[in-house]
């Protein structure tokens, strides 16, 4: 069992800095992974991070 706090859905959004219904949409997506409890998403703070490392992208200089 983790031992820290869960996250909102509204937390994950003012932490990531996007609209509450794009977390949602990538739960419903399978991209990120949440617990349901209640009705209501609940995210583990290191899902959250595992999820912004595997999104994240690098630019090409060459490329620019």
């Amino acid at each position: 069992m983790r031992d820290w706090e869960l996250l909102t859905v509204e937390d994950a959004a003012k932490k990531v800095k996007v609209h509450p219904e794009t977390i949602r949409g990538w739960i419903r997506s399978g991209e990120l992974p949440a617990v349901d409890i209640g009705g209501k998403y609940r995210i583990y703070p290191d899902d959250l991070d595992a999820f912004l490392k595997r999104r994240k992208t690098t630019r090409d200089k060459q490329g620019d």
